[in-house]
């Protein structure tokens, strides 16, 4: 879909060469030259089972894929989440807790949150990393350390966007399941990692700057490929 190619053709003519003795449809590798960038995304049911924690893992959960095109990584990222049905803000606050193993790569993600516009609503380990690195950030509790906590805030409409990565303790895995299972009962936008994290930042930035384009048709992206 993304590059053009009709891979399951070309797959099946290259292992019936020798039945059919048909040359190559592949003879030889060209460089192609790309204008846009995709990305695919699985759909889940989460929505559906509001009880069942939304970690990744090894089985397969999906019930679909969908995908986003555009001419930006950051556009065509936010494209794929708004065609999951889990459209990103454009702004607003952001709810962030990571795990202790994710704190290295804490502070690129929370000045790319910055810079697409966001503040910042952060566990205490979280926040106080933020803070030691020079990002504002204001503390809430987690759901075992008292109220308000990062419950009340979903629950109450007082988070744009909730970023949680999964823990390996077993009071702080607690606490990260309510908080993910609370977005998807409030449904606001989450993601699980931080890579999810930082391209929902740019994706955010991107479409702020730009705003809405013309929409293209699958054609039209292909007729632009250098071939």
């Amino acid at each position: 879909k993304v590059c053009g190619i009709q891979m399951v053709q070309i797959a099946t003519d290259v292992i019936t060469m020798p039945l059919t003795g048909r040359p190559s449809p592949v003879p030889e590798l060209k460089d192609v030259e790309y204008h846009h960038y995709g990305v695919k995304e699985a759909v889940f049911p989460f929505n559906m089972f509001p009880e069942v924690d939304p970690v990744l893992g090894p089985e397969m959960r999906s019930t679909g894929e969908v995908l986003g095109l555009a001419g930006t990584f950051g556009e065509a990222f936010y494209k794929s989440q708004e065609a999951t049905q889990t459209k990103l803000p454009l702004g607003g606050t952001v709810l962030l807790s990571v795990s202790d193993r994710d704190k290295d790569e804490l502070v690129p993600l929370g000045r790319a949150l910055v810079d697409a516009g966001f503040e910042i609503i952060a566990t205490r380990g979280t926040r106080d990393a933020l803070v030691q690195a020079g990002i504002p950030a204001t503390l809430t509790l987690k759901a075992s350390e008292g109220r308000p906590n990062v419950i009340d805030l979903i629950t109450n409409g007082d988070a744009d966007l909730v970023i949680n990565t999964p823990s390996t303790t077993t009071k702080s895995a607690d606490d990260g399941s309510a908080m993910r299972r609370a977005a998807i009962k409030a449904h606001v936008a989450y993601m699980t990692t931080i890579a999810a994290g930082k391209a929902s930042a740019e994706g955010i930035k991107t479409v702020r700057k730009i705003g809405s384009k013309k929409v293209r048709s699958l054609q039209e992206v292909h007729a632009n490929i250098k071939r």
